[in-house]
């Protein structure tokens, strides 16, 4: 009972604060959107496209964090210091050279990009301006997510959620101020609010930086960068790294894809689901710390070599997200009426959304077990190319096909063509938990 109840605290220390910053990041976004939603239809899809493109940015720099989580957790499992300080200085500068080159592209072609997205001019031009001052986002989101990840592994998570409660409240006040012109400024609208995008970002990234060095002092050391791991230590790094790299970015380009397709069934239907997006990564993100101490637990486990432990812990995570997931879904249902109802909108679009957030309510549940199955118990082995496979089948075999076939041959309204495509996350799970069952995820670093 005690070892039981010393597993669960250890799990809320890491799983409640990046639940609550994951809740408090998409809540942003709700904040965003509502302000954004009084400039109309329009530019509330803008924006929603663009932050599709942005999002490959921020899956893939995610992907690096989480081999970064992998390496950190198992190497500070068998208690080797300088090898944590190592993969958290190359994993870091992987996230650098990323955030420049998706800096480069927004900044350099911002209408080419929009304009995969949509055929509407209107839409495309206000997308790509907003594009490309968000552009000046990556570089310090890179600093702050591989940061964070270090100071979970050192279970010190509250630390990063301080910092993005304070970043939400500037990105808060200046939107208010610069999408509006209060204060003496002049209304800037859309371009307004990625302007407080980007200064809460670098807010958010100083405050990580701060928490970071200062945590390392109270350990009585100094972070010592190095990107010396020898040529077996990148061997295993390429060979974790490529893998997730291949997962992430295919799955965010099968997440725009369908996001052309929504863009393509015109403004309204593409309003429609911008407007989900906020409220699915809420309900996500309160699960998501559940894959994050997932990964950083039975890493450790795993490093000590302690298998059963590894194993036994996974279950019950998986049981605790499901568990969960449920009662957020049953909540959802109750409560996206009064959601949608907040935006100034047409009442076609919020009918529309209202729809949307039910058929996402009915598979947020198959989500979140292949968020914390897939995205944390499986990979924290270090056998990431599994998780690649089982996730490109999915997408690319079954989300994407189906998503052309219900929209544009089937002609489905979007909150079924949603829904049908969402089905690839059910082969997915039934994939992954023959793989989990098998225990040949199960390895030491």
């Amino acid at each position: 009972m005690g070892t039981n109840h010393a597993f669960i605290k250890t799990v809320l220390s890491i799983a409640v604060p990046v639940a609550l910053q994951c809740m408090l990041q998409s809540s942003f976004s709700i904040i965003d959107q509502i302000m954004i939603g009084q400039l109309g239809s329009v530019s509330i899809a803008a924006v929603g496209l663009a932050g599709k493109f942005s999002s490959i940015y921020q899956v893939v720099v995610s992907a690096i964090a989480v081999v970064a989580g992998i390496m950190i957790a198992q190497y500070m499992g068998k208690g080797e210091q300088a090898q944590v300080d190592r993969s958290l200085s190359v994993n870091l500068a992987a996230a650098i050279l990323l955030a420049l080159g998706f800096t480069a592209a927004c900044l350099g072609v911002p209408g080419h990009i929009m304009s995969i997205y949509t055929e509407d001019a209107a839409m495309c031009a206000v997308a790509a301006s907003y594009l490309r001052l968000i552009a000046f986002t990556f570089l310090p989101m890179a600093g702050a997510i591989l940061l964070s990840t270090m100071l979970r592994c050192m279970e010190r998570a509250s630390l990063p959620l301080y910092a993005s409660i304070v970043a939400a409240i500037v990105n808060t006040g200046l939107n208010y101020v610069l999408i509006f012109g209060k204060l003496g400024f002049a209304p800037m609208g859309v371009d307004g609010a990625a302007i407080a995008t980007v200064m809460a970002q670098l807010a958010n990234f100083l405050l990580i930086l701060g928490a970071f060095l200062m945590s390392y002092r109270k350990t009585g050391g100094s972070f010592h960068f190095s990107l010396s791991l020898g040529a077996e230590g990148y061997r295993q790094y390429i060979w974790m790294l490529l893998p997730i790299l291949v997962t992430e970015f295919m799955w965010s380009l099968g997440e725009n894809v369908y996001a052309s397709i929504y863009g393509h069934m015109g403004t309204i239907a593409c309003a429609a689901m911008t407007l989900t997006n906020p409220i699915q990564g809420l309900m996500i993100g309160a699960l998501s710390g559940l894959s994050q101490a997932a990964g950083i637990l039975i890493g450790k486990s795993l490093g000590k070599r302690d298998y059963d432990e590894a194993y036994g812990n996974a279950k019950k995570l998986v049981w605790y997200g499901l568990r969960g997931a449920i009662l957020l879904s049953a909540l959802l249902i109750a409560a996206k009426s009064f959601y949608v109802d907040i935006y100034a909108v047409e009442d076609v679009t919020k009918k529309i959304a209202s729809d949307i957030l039910l058929a996402f309510a009915l598979v947020a549940p198959i989500k979140v077990l292949n968020m914390i199955l897939g995205g944390g118990i499986v990979r924290s082995g270090g056998k990431t190319k599994l998780i690649m496979w089982i996730d490109l089948m999915g997408t690319w075999i079954f989300g994407v096909p189906l998503g052309y076939l219900s929209a544009f041959v089937l002609n489905l309204p979007i909150p079924y063509v949603y829904f049908i495509l969402s089905l690839e996350e059910a082969v997915r799970l039934l994939v992954t938990v023959i793989v989990f069952k098998k225990k040949i995820w199960m390895q030491s670093l």
